[in-house]
């Protein structure tokens, strides 16, 4: 499957390119983006990251000026470091799932049958299954009140150890039918994505991870260096927007006893960039992103 890149062409021109500038792809996945920089670039650098093994073996680039790590995004601060690189020209990260790992046998998908796994990083410890099988009632209630949102979330819970009991739930469709019984069955689609969206992110502790990327990240820009950050749930996207405006994740004013805001960003735009019409019919799984830029103060 052909992956295509989100708002592609409005992230390269947001980064303003130095090229002779050392950027960071922080999700590297198909490639797309950190493809683009590299056109654009003579004696600069990328630092590409991505957690996915599988994802590197198929897409390999020899360019010299490219360097590939294989871990997750938070450890942006180790690597860089081990690299000699104390400040950098751009950063960029992409949070959606890449057309490879949707139509993967990892179960990130409700549309296709396959195990309950859901692992970015295919060698971590916590899969799909064992928050499935083995999580606590409270504990499956506080993530899918959380993190997907979800307005029935104490039946849901219920719902899934009442059939666990009865037998081990381990691939998709068996969690479907595990869960049938509270599925609004008009916005069926939608509750779904929600509930898978919710294990997704226990599984990879996203929201953790994405808050410890972004103070690093911050650590690192140079003064008029940009942050760039595509996000595709109002979960994640809250964090961003708070973190450009206020320097924290609460979105509490963070001022000197002037009025000055303390904040090492500045949002470059209010309202964040969205797919336009014509993306969004080629690549329907960019409809719901959402593009926020801040610049180094």
């Amino acid at each position: 499957m052909t992956h295509i890149p989100v708002l592609l062409n409005e992230t390269i021109d947001n980064l303003c390119i130095n090229p002779n500038g050392t950027y960071v792809d922080a999700t590297y996945g198909a490639g797309g983006h950190t493809r683009l920089i590299l056109s654009k670039i003579n004696k600069g650098r990328v630092i590409a990251f991505d957690q996915d093994n599988h994802i590197l073996k198929i897409n390999t680039n020899a360019d010299k000026r490219l360097e590939i790590i294989n871990q997750n995004f938070i450890y942006l601060q180790n690597n860089l470091s081990l690299l000699d690189i104390d400040k950098v020209d751009g950063i960029i990260a992409d949070l959606g799932l890449s057309s490879f790992q949707i139509s993967s046998t990892r179960g990130f998908s409700y549309k296709h049958d396959s195990d309950l796994d859901m692992r970015m990083n295919p060698d971590s410890d916590v899969s799909a299954y064992d928050v499935i099988n083995n999580y606590e009632f409270e504990d499956l209630k506080q993530i899918f009140r959380d993190f997907g949102e979800i307005k029935n979330h104490s039946s849901l819970s219920r719902q899934i150890i009442k059939s666990r009991d009865k037998k081990k739930i381990k691939t998709v469709y068996d969690f479907l039918e595990s869960i049938d019984f509270v599925l609004p069955k008009n916005k069926k689609n939608k509750y779904l994505s929600q509930v898978f969206q919710a294990i997704r992110i226990e599984v990879n502790s996203e929201i953790e991870n994405l808050k410890s990327f972004l103070i690093q990240s911050c650590s690192f820009l140079k003064k008029g260096a940009r942050l760039i950050i595509i996000s595709y749930h109002s979960l994640e996207d809250r964090i961003v927007k708070n973190f450009f405006k206020y320097g924290n994740f609460k979105g509490l004013e963070n001022k000197d006893i002037y009025g000055n805001n303390l904040s090492e960003l500045k949002a470059i735009h209010k309202k964040p960039i969205v797919p336009d019409a014509k993306e969004i019919f080629e690549n329907k799984r960019s409809r719901s992103a959402k593009m926020r830029i801040a610049i180094k103060l």
